[in-house]
């Protein structure tokens, strides 16, 4: 079996990474950059979008596993002491491959017959470079609302635990084949009208986006950050890939929901 290792690079997780390295070494694994089998991301969760951005186009052939050396993240579960239980099942191979869906973006411009097309983990954002962004919201194709505020928020049920919540989205498990487009701020008033609640769209949908002012917009690829000019569209739908995650042992969603976001242990 061939591994890597993403590293946060601070100096526990660095050490954690040669400890590692070196067990698994140790049980006749090989350490692989190029194809790996199976990629430990020691840090946060930050570290592991890295890791998956870093692999997203052989998301086939990879399983994720988190080592989480700060707080306690929904893709980073084991903590840096039980490294060795945890080499010991990758080295025996003790473990489930899961898989959860994506989030495709594709960006249509103006003057190029190509889009650029991402896939996200967690989310992507729209926002424009001066102070309101007005854009046309299509679901299907059909024209749903002329949107008025400081963004959108289109996130993956695995990340709608993250930025999505922080605006008010819901949170969805993610076992469900779904995107959820939320809003920042949206203008609502006598004369202005958005739906001013999150959607929860369904696997076959599709959502764009059509400027109707200015064509220049931040679009956010999870931690990627780009201005983007000319765009004719900005479409969503749930991908046809999905991440796949090495999973060892029972660590239930709704638990890490409960021990992230109320708390780790029962108050009387």
């Amino acid at each position: 079996m061939k591994f890597h290792i993403i590293s946060r690079t601070d100096k526990l997780s660095n050490d954690l990474m040669r400890t590692a390295k070196d067990y698994l070494e140790d049980f006749g694994m090989e350490w692989n950059e190029e194809s790996p089998d199976v990629v430990l991301s020691i840090g946060g969760d930050g570290t592991l979008l890295h890791a998956f951005h870093k692999y997203s186009e052989k998301l086939s052939e990879v399983a994720f596993v988190g080592i989480h050396t700060g707080h306690l993240g929904f893709y980073a579960d084991w903590k840096p002491i039980e490294i060795e239980k945890l080499v010991l099942s990758i080295a025996k191979k003790e473990y489930e491959v899961i898989e959860y869906p994506l989030l495709e973006v594709s960006i249509h411009y103006q003057n190029l017959d190509d889009p650029a097309v991402y896939l996200a983990l967690n989310e992507s954002t729209v926002k424009s470079p001066d102070v309101t962004l007005v854009m046309d919201v299509f679901l299907n194709e059909s024209h749903f609302e002329r949107f008025r505020g400081d963004g959108l928020c289109m996130s993956t049920p695995s990340g709608s635990t993250a930025y999505n919540k922080a605006l008010g989205g819901a949170i969805i498990h993610p076992s469900l084949q779904a995107m959820q487009l939320t809003e920042m701020a949206s203008i609502n008033n006598r004369v202005f009208r958005t739906v001013g609640s999150p959607l929860v769209l369904p696997g076959h949908h599709k959502c764009a986006l059509r400027p109707v002012k200015a064509p220049d917009f931040m679009v956010t690829v999870d931690h990627l950050q780009l201005l983007h000019k000319d765009v004719k569209s900005i479409e969503y739908k749930v991908a046809k890939e999905k991440v796949r995650f090495a999973r060892f042992r029972a660590f239930p969603f709704w638990q890490r929901v409960h021990d992230s976001f109320i708390d780790s242990e029962l108050s009387d």
